[in-house]
């Protein structure tokens, strides 16, 4: 019996998601399996292997992604996870999008309470 949980998220784009991820320190391996209890596995895109045989997975379902992870064996809160990844991610899409629209990115800082400021600017 499998005990793999799936969380829908909203990520769409798998390099955003993939650099998020190494950014805070995961080591990420592309389509690979997704280790559970009893060595059961799940295929995923990005693959963040555990150190105790519980790894997390990213699978892309239609135009989003999603985490799928036996939460039995995570040895982790997985909404302060999420919530890092989420962070981090969003920065990143934040920035590739003021790019593409021509600005340059002035500054970019973590706040005291954990935001992240990001000041961009363009020529008129």
């Amino acid at each position: 019996m499998s005990h793999f949980t799936t969380i829908a998220i909203e990520i769409k784009n798998g390099d955003l998601l993939k650099q998020a991820l190494e950014f805070l320190g995961y080591p990420v391996k592309e389509s690979a399996l997704v280790r559970g209890y009893l060595g059961n596995t799940d295929n995923a895109e990005y693959v963040i292997p555990m150190p105790n045989g519980y790894d997390i997975g990213f699978r892309k379902i239609g135009d989003r992604y999603e985490l799928v992870a036996d939460m039995w064996g995570l040895a982790m809160n997985v909404d302060d996870f999420l919530g890092e990844v989420l962070q981090q991610y969003a920065t990143r899409a934040v920035l590739q999008s003021a790019t593409d629209q021509g600005f340059m990115i002035e500054t970019q800082e973590i706040l005291e309470d954990g935001n992240i400021r990001i000041v961009v600017g363009r020529w008129a």
